[in-house]
């Protein structure tokens, strides 16, 4: 299946400045898929050194970490020489082997020449913990679940995506196209992005088959709590993230630590957010009252919504059941809209966003995600449904003025003086559309 990622790994190649390459992304989400079809695409020799498969390779990282030394070792070791034009060094699983981490300062520093990616289910969390390389000798990725227009191409509608991709303005889609779309995005809420569960309804069209994928990633998860954490640490990580479901599903989804353990205060879970978040397997979106340049200034880190990275895993976390696709709005309003923002959450990450932000005011408006773009700033409400009502926008736009107000919900293209409606299935493009 194709990766949008997969052109950003052929800038790196072919950047006369590449560092090694650090791949980060939660587990079972394709990195490893990824890095095998770039390599054995791309290069004339590719190599592939699986950490967690054989721990016993990490000998060839001990006592000496020159690159020559390395080389010289992983050579002896394939029965071949290695030979630094033309050749992907790949080393997967490595988020508890701090000898490889360090050595790819090593390798930018003394040998720059070597094409290496390093990945890892739990990157996020190992690095700065039991490495010792310094910031600036590597290049950084991440790769998401797969995004709904990446689902859409993986299910033949390949110029379909492309149209979505290459829309520059407002204009309305026929409406035959905008239900069709609107039909693949219920099954992507459905189904997710992760892309074994895609692959094997491409395969079977097996609704039971692929809830059991779902919840058998989600078992993975669970583990990595327990192998990856103290034993303390394990249950309030499970604590936490069982959690989420529940408190997205009620009316106001700002994240209570008093739902996941009565009388729970923030020390108690702060560390298990932040493990949560490097891991990959969360968005979070933090409030902001006050709408000013730059928005991570004013943001009040206290209060925050959760989100899972997810959308299919969040609905086996719920358990909800395959008849809602063949209804006509129910997926949508589901939980009080909490997998459309969950959605619109994983899509604004995927395409950019590096912070999210929404904004509340005192006399209970509130909008969804604020979004800047260089020095500007652009409200974006999520709509469930095929509502009209634009109050938290408005109250938003008399108080700040931004060029444009956004809202994304099911409806088509509308564009009206500063206000412009994005489909859920585009929102996506939001981004360029500012």
């Amino acid at each position: 299946m194709k990766r949008t990622l997969y052109k950003d790994l052929l800038i790196w190649k072919n950047n006369k400045k590449r560092k090694p390459l650090l791949l980060q992304g939660a587990r079972q989400v394709g990195k490893t898929y990824l890095v095998n079809e770039f390599g054995h695409t791309e290069y004339s020799t590719y190599i592939n050194l699986n950490f967690e498969q054989n721990p016993d390779l990490v000998s060839l990282f001990k006592d000496d970490l020159s690159p020559e030394k390395i080389i010289n070792n992983i050579s002896l070791y394939i029965g071949r020489k290695i030979n630094s034009a033309d050749t992907l060094l790949f080393f997967d699983e490595i988020q508890t082997v701090p000898e490889v981490l360090t050595s790819l300062k090593y390798f930018y520093e003394q040998a720059p020449e070597y094409h290496i990616i390093a990945a890892g289910s739990l990157l996020g969390v190992s690095i700065g913990k039991k490495s010792s390389f310094p910031v600036g000798k590597v290049n950084f990725m991440t790769l998401y679940a797969m995004s709904f227009i990446e689902y859409l191409s993986a299910f033949g509608e390949e110029l379909l995506a492309e149209n979505l991709i290459s829309i520059k303005n407002t204009e309305t889609l026929p409406d035959i196209l905008h239900n069709k779309l609107l039909k693949y995005l219920k099954n992507y809420l459905y189904l997710g992005g992760m892309p074994e569960v895609l692959q094997d309804y491409l395969d079977n069209r097996d609704i039971a088959s692929v809830r059991k994928i779902q919840n058998d990633i989600l078992e993975a998860y669970q583990r990595d709590f327990s192998k990856y954490t103290e034993k303390s640490q394990a249950i309030k990580t499970s604590e936490l993230w069982h959690s989420i479901p529940q408190q997205l599903s009620k009316e106001n989804k700002k994240f209570k630590y008093n739902d996941v353990r009565k009388n729970a205060r923030a020390i108690t879970f702060e560390q298990t957010i932040e493990w949560l978040k490097k891991a990959g397997l969360i968005n979070i979106v933090y409030n902001i009252s006050v709408s000013k340049l730059p928005i991570s200034g004013y943001a009040d880190y206290s209060k925050f919504k959760i989100y899972i990275h997810d959308s299919g895993l969040l609905g086996a976390m719920l358990n909800l059941t395959s008849d809602i696709i063949i209804k006509p709005t129910e997926l949508f309003a589901e939980y009080n809209g909490a997998f459309i923002e969950n959605f619109v959450a994983s899509e604004l990450m995927t395409s950019g966003n590096k912070e999210l932000f929404y904004w509340t005011s005192k006399s209970d408006a509130e909008v969804d995600f604020i979004i800047q773009k260089d020095n500007n700033i652009y409200p974006l409400e999520v709509k469930s449904g095929t509502s009209r009502n634009l109050k938290s926008l408005r109250s938003y736009a008399e108080k700040y003025k931004p060029k444009l107000i956004f809202r994304t919900s099911p409806r088509n293209f509308v564009k009206s003086e500063n206000f412009i409606n994005i489909p859920l299935y585009a929102v996506f493009i939001t981004n360029k559309l500012m």
